[in-house]
């Protein structure tokens, strides 16, 4: 994948950064022993991911590659290993 910028966008980043905040937040109350916040930590993980995907939706994501691209990058990596 280094050749490609998968993740690298907006909604990714803030998607992935919600979550992580939520799996925290889940994590310090199941120690805790309190349902009730490590229900809330779940549900902030689920908003990260509603968040990058509607931020990947208003476009702030990496939009699907098209079959001419997919053809055209193949084709350049085959006359890299043939040059």
């Amino acid at each position: 994948m280094a050749g490609s910028s998968h993740g690298h966008t907006p909604a990714a980043w803030t998607g992935v950064i919600i979550s992580f905040i939520g799996f925290c937040i889940a994590g310090l109350f199941m120690v805790a022993a309190n349902a009730l916040g490590f229900w809330v930590g779940i549900g902030v993980t689920l908003l990260g991911g509603a968040v990058g995907l509607a931020m990947k939706a208003a476009g702030l994501g990496m939009p699907k590659e098209s079959d001419e691209l997919a053809a055209a990058r193949d084709r350049a990596g085959q006359a890299q290993i043939t040059a």
